[in-house]
């Protein structure tokens, strides 16, 4: 059996199991108050000789960093928390200098000790991480001492060749070494991918699996990423790559791992769900709240075997910490941290020494001296798992401050280049409407650069709503001045640099792609494209499926859409590849491929703004939405 290089730490390390392995072992019921001694995380003996029966495991957590190494802005940069009043106040977090502090302090008093994350570390970075093809992400992730993470979509951007160079090290194969005499060194964690496996091997592309072991203690994690990836992600960045359910592969591991005695184990899925309330301090398992959650992981945490002991999850950005029982109906902590390293989890698995098992876990609200973010706080009289935030109070970890200060100095003359003006915030990712005002900004400025005829001659634009990574913040902590929109700030707001295509689709295809925004797969999770100007509709939200589109409104120029007719439509790559799941944009002929979205977003801005007349947020009048 293979094993991941030892880590040079005292305290703990990490060994990953071959990639044929899988599993693990059965759980134990909770056993009642006073039934047995428990070390509380120190390994306290009884007596001179004989160890307690019980050590306390704690568990760090936290998922889609997304490359935020600074302080992400705007409403990117807050979580919401409900006050003793039942009031909602916004209150600022992440950054990784904060991300690590956080982390370090909770660490204190904690021998067993255990950091991982459940995916999307890297992938639609802002500039900082994203211009060295997240170098500096994964650089902080190894000074954090991250033990373990499980792959996300996002890891799968440039493919599953930049991934394994983000693992094993080795300079950019196009732009080399971005410092001078420094080659990178790649993740001294490993990145799990039990789901993912190579068309021509069936093998996975990374290892399955991993197991933790200190002092007898062993715990193992499974990493999967979403069997939808695909539908997600450019068809250059899966290719060649095959992706599992979830369930039958974390189960399939379990066994694994079972047959070689780790009876201790942790899911890391990247995939997630919606709680019923979007404060990171919301008690999911209230009464009358039911599993606190909806989406895709209740379905999969009820299929997961036994014999995993919890569940760390991610992709939807949400903050959760909830129990939903397992197919022997007992209960399971499913947890998420929100996103851009805002929130961490602290979690506290009680391992049996005489089992090898975990002894499951009981979740517990926030109480108020705890919902500021301090993250020290004793070790718990009983199992929890709870919700902390990334405080911006509390001391910066000074190796990340300077971590940052090194790989800004290197982005400055690209990053600080600007771009245009602003008179307001534009809010893109922190608007949960329908229709964006970053959103029509961007299929505007798209529709511009590829409406001349040796263009592509488009008509209109089409724009999906995940492709928009943040807002364009009038106000920043930066030095360029407010209102400046700088090239580090439209790269965070589009990061992929995604090629423009401009292809001929008929009106009843642009028709059915609309319905398909809000049908099929997108129906329980609408993905509503943001258009560009002349395009108006309504979308009847009362209404179920294909029938929310309400086709006599659909309007392009104040003229009804021809179903016959031909018309050339605007769009980044990963639509015209029917991405999102809008199989009729993939649909499109005649391809033109123009320039990247980037560049006719930072053209649009340079056209349209200067410091005497900033660029104001567009007006939101497209598309009419009845509730």
């Amino acid at each position: 059996m293979s094993a991941t290089p030892q880590k040079n730490r005292a305290t703990r390390r990490v060994l990953a199991a071959a990639a044929g392995l899988a599993t693990v072992g059965a759980l134990v019921a909770a056993m009642p108050a006073g039934a047995q001694e428990r070390g509380h995380g120190h390994g306290k003996d009884h007596g001179p000789h004989t160890p307690a029966r019980t050590v306390d495991v704690q568990l760090l957590s936290f998922n889609d960093l997304h490359g935020n190494l600074e302080p992400p802005a705007g409403s990117a940069g807050t979580v919401s928390e409900t006050q003793a009043d039942g009031t909602v106040k916004a209150v600022p977090a992440g950054g990784v200098e904060y991300l690590a502090s956080s982390l370090r302090t909770a660490r204190k008093g904690h021998p067993y000790s255990i950091t991982a994350a459940g995916g999307d570390m890297v992938g639609a970075s802002p500039l900082l991480s994203g211009l060295f093809h997240d170098e500096p992400t994964i650089e902080a992730l190894n000074k954090i001492d991250l033990d373990v993470t499980s792959v996300g979509n996002h890891e799968f951007d440039e493919g599953a060749t930049e991934l394994a160079r983000l693992q094993n090290g080795g300079c950019h194969p196009v732009e080399g070494c971005y410092e001078q005499g420094k080659k990178f060194k790649g993740a001294d964690f490993p990145y799990l991918a039990a789901n993912v496996t190579d068309e021509k091997t069936g093998k996975p592309i990374l290892k399955p699996y991993t197991v933790w072991k200190k002092n007898g203690v062993k715990v193992g994690f499974i990493g999967v990423t979403l069997e939808g990836t695909p539908n997600i992600v450019t068809a250059n960045g899966v290719k060649g790559l095959k992706f599992h359910d979830e369930i039958e592969t974390v189960n399939k591991y379990a066994k694994e791992l079972d047959r070689q005695g780790v009876k201790s184990i942790v899911a890391l899925i990247h995939e997630g769900g919606a709680p019923a309330s979007t404060s990171y301090n919301y008690d999911c398992d209230s009464p009358g709240a039911g599993d606190g959650i909806s989406g895709p992981i209740t379905d999969i945490a009820k299929g997961i075997s036994p014999k995993v002991d919890a569940l760390v999850t991610g992709h939807t950005h949400q903050a959760y910490v909830c129990t939903v029982p397992d197919p022997a109906g007992n209960p399971r902590l499913v947890t998420s941290a929100s996103s851009f390293g805002k929130l961490y989890t602290d979690t506290t698995l009680t391992y049996d020494r005489r089992t090898n098992d975990i002894v499951r876990t009981a979740v517990k609200a926030p109480t108020a001296s705890k919902r500021h973010g301090h993250p020290h706080h004793p070790a718990p009289a009983n199992p929890v798992s709870v919700n902390h935030v990334v405080s911006r109070d509390q001391a910066p970890a000074t190796d990340m401050t300077a971590l940052i200060a090194r790989w800004n100095t290197l982005a400055a003359p690209i990053a600080n280049r600007p771009q245009g003006f602003i008179s307001a915030d534009i809010n893109g990712r922190g608007s949960t409407a329908p229709e964006k005002p970053l959103g029509n900004l961007i299929a505007d400025a798209q529709l511009e650069g590829l409406a001349p005829a040796d263009k592509g001659g488009a008509v209109v634009a089409f724009m999906n709503p995940g492709g928009i990574r943040a807002d364009l913040v009038y106000k920043t902590t930066g030095s360029e001045g407010d209102g400046v929109v700088t090239y580090g700030e439209s790269f965070t707001v589009q990061p992929f640099t995604n090629m423009m295509n401009v292809v001929n689709l008929t009106g009843a295809q642009l028709v059915t792609a609309l319905q398909q925004q809000v049908s099929g797969a997108n129906e329980a999770s609408p993905k509503i494209l943001q258009v560009s100007k002349g395009l108006t509709y309504t979308l009847d939200m009362t209404k179920s499926g294909a029938a929310r589109v309400v086709t006599d409104t659909i309007k392009l120029n104040g003229a009804a859409i021809d179903p016959a007719k031909s018309y050339r439509v605007a769009m980044n790559e990963f639509l015209a590849g029917g991405g999102d799941g809008f199989a009729a944009l993939g649909a499109g002929t005649d391809k033109l491929v123009g320039a990247s979205d980037l560049d006719l977003f930072n053209a649009y801005l340079a056209a349209h703004s200067t410091a005497a007349a900033p660029l104001a947020p567009p007006a939101t009048d497209r598309i009419t939405v009845i509730q």
